[in-house]
């Protein structure tokens, strides 16, 4: 998982689509669902955690 593209790519695969018109509010909820596919054991650790990473560096960058 290199990009932002990626996670929304994953989330797909799962029946997820996330899109409003508040950048950091489908932040948050992107977040939520890698937790929730993590708690389930569909991610494994390295990827939960590039995610986890990435969406944070998207909402630093968005934020500063």
């Amino acid at each position: 998982m290199d990009s932002m593209l990626d996670i929304y790519n994953l989330l797909k695969q799962y029946g997820t689509y996330i899109y409003t018109t508040d950048r950091l509010g489908d932040l948050q909820l992107m977040e939520d669902e890698i937790k929730e596919l993590y708690k389930a054991n569909v991610l494994d650790i390295k990827d939960y955690q590039m995610a986890m990473l990435l969406l944070r560096q998207e909402a630093t960058r968005l934020n500063g």
